[in-house]
């Protein structure tokens, strides 16, 4: 019940607050009714001649120049160039850092399989067969 009151008293003093300041002059909102009969009335961005030549120009629905369509078809095609070329150049340098994992992995497991074979033929036993190289 005690918190209703401190609520309910704090909301009348704001809008007490509130229609007393209300006179003053916020920065965000200017209640200025003068400013608006100074401006005059035909007052555009930009002098009528640059208008009607930004215009005449190209309107947005007009299709564009050969000349225009040639300069973003150069630069598309540059664009999709250096792109394939990177791809490229990031494809070679993954097949080269590949085929050297292969041959170190390769040139491992042979060093690997000969210290084996060395290790554990005692020369008892002739190797089997299907391992002898053919003179």
């Amino acid at each position: 019940m005690a918190w209703t009151r401190v609520l309910l008293l704090s909301l009348l003093a704001g809008v007490l607050l509130l229609s007393l300041f209300r006179e003053t002059q916020g920065a965000a909102v200017r209640d200025d009714k003068d400013a608006k009969s100074k401006e005059s009335p035909g007052r555009v961005f930009m002098e009528a001649s640059d208008a009607s030549h930004f215009l005449k120009r190209r309107s947005r629905r007009s299709p564009k120049s050969y000349a225009e369509m040639m300069a973003e078809y150069r630069v598309i095609r540059a664009t999709s160039e250096r792109r394939r070329e990177n791809q490229e150049e990031q494809r070679t340098e993954f097949e080269n850092y590949a085929e050297e994992e292969r041959d170190e992995q390769r040139e491992r497991t042979q060093e690997k399989n000969e210290q084996y074979r060395e290790y554990y033929y005692d020369g008892m036993y002739p190797r089997y067969p299907h391992h002898r190289h053919p003179h």
